[in-house]
C-alpha cells in the first residue's frame, strides 16, 4: 500500500450546494428551448424549420408602412384580412422534396403556415390601405387619417 502526500491547497474545493439544482436548471432550460424552438420533426423524421416570416413596421408622416418577407411564395398563397382593426397576414410554404431524390437530414429553411397579426392605430383609412408583392417581399402601405398626420406648429414670440 502506498501513501499519497496530503496538500491541502490542491484538496479544497469550494462547495456549491446549489450546483445540482443550477444543473437542473440548465437541463431545463435546454428542454424548453428545444420545445418552443424554431424547428420541427415533420413524418420522415427530417427536421426543419418552421417558417415565421421576417417583418419591418415603419411610421411616416403620411401612413405606415409594413415590409413583410415572404421569400418563395406566390401572390395567390398570401392571404390578407383586416378585422377590427387587426391587420392579419397568412398563408403557407409548401415543402418542394421532388420525388424524394434527395436525402435531407435537416431543412433550415422554413416551411409551413404562418401567421402574423397586427393591431393598427384607431387613427387609420383602413378602406386605403394598398398591398404589392415583389421578389419576395409584401409591401402594405397603411395610410393615416387627417387627425393622425404629425403637423408642427410655429410658436410666435409676442
Amino acid at each position: 500500500m502506498t501513501l499519497t502526500r496530503w496538500t491541502p491547497v490542491r484538496n479544497i474545493t469550494r462547495f456549491n450546494p446549489f450546483g445540482d439544482f443550477n444543473e437542473m436548471e440548465h437541463r431545463m432550460n435546454r428542454l424548453l428551448d428545444s420545445f418552443f424552438s424554431n424547428s420541427t420533426v415533420n413524418d420522415d423524421g427530417i427536421v426543419s424549420a418552421r417558417f415565421v416570416p421576417a417583418t419591418d413596421i415603419a411610421e411616416f408622416d403620411e401612413h405606415y408602412l409594413v415590409t413583410v418577407d415572404l421569400p418563395g411564395l406566390k401572390k395567390d398563397e398570401i392571404k390578407i384580412t383586416l378585422e377590427d382593426h387587426t391587420l392579419t397576414i397568412s398563408g403557407e410554404k409548401k415543402f418542394e422534396n421532388e420525388e424524394k431524390k434527395d436525402s435531407y437530414h435537416r431543412v433550415e429553411r422554413g416551411y409551413g403556415r404562418f401567421e402574423r397579426a397586427f393591431t393598427l392605430p384607431q387613427s387609420v383609412k383602413t378602406d386605403k390601405i394598398d398591398a404589392k408583392y415583389k421578389d419576395g417581399v409584401l409591401s402594405l402601405t397603411v395610410p393615416k387619417a387627417e387627425e393622425a398626420k404629425q403637423r408642427t406648429i410655429e410658436v410666435k414670440v409676442s
